[in-house]
């Protein structure tokens, strides 16, 4: 169980702050809900304290887990995407992975989106995904982490940036 002023993770939504905890009367029955102001957006959110769990409320990761992840999304910009299928599929298949809980697969959703960028040019859709990744990946890393998220985005786009054409030799 969480308490007010908690700092915590919605899926698709990013890191929030409990607010309050109360108790209304939906359908008959009383029932403890969460209140979370999402910080990327300002919304509020209301998640029944019975069903938190399962909705996919949880606790920031561990500064580990943090730094872990910040490595291997600065360090691993040479993986193999296969960007073979259309861009609608991609679209599904990281709209669906972004609602998982775990942040290890909404950063693998990042990093697959900015080495695909990397090569071709991304649907406005992809475009949104990236942008959604990008805050929902840092804004969780810079709150554990303590650093700017400014500074963490433009290192990290320093990192995908298109590498330049290199030319042939004659």
């Amino acid at each position: 169980m969480f308490a007010v002023n908690d700092l915590v993770v919605y899926p698709a939504q990013g890191v929030g702050q409990i607010e309050s905890i109360d108790q209304q009367n939906i359908g008959g029955n009383a029932c403890q809900l969460y209140t979370v102001r999402v910080r990327a957006n300002n919304i509020t959110l209301m998640v029944p304290v019975a069903t938190a769990g399962h909705a996919g409320l949880r606790t920031l990761i561990t500064k580990n887990e943090a730094q872990r992840l910040w490595q291997s999304l600065l360090t691993d910009t040479h993986k193999t995407v296969f960007a073979g299928q259309n861009w609608n599929r991609r679209f599904r298949e990281y709209s669906e992975r972004l609602k998982n809980p775990d942040l290890a697969v909404v950063v693998e959703v990042l990093r697959e989106l900015l080495l695909i960028g990397r090569s071709k040019e991304l649907s406005f859709g992809e475009r949104r995904l990236q942008d959604q990744a990008l805050c929902l990946v840092l804004g969780e890393l810079s709150e554990v982490l303590g650093l700017p998220l400014q500074s963490m985005q433009q290192d990290l786009m320093a990192v995908y940036a298109t590498p330049p054409r290199q030319e042939k030799a004659q």
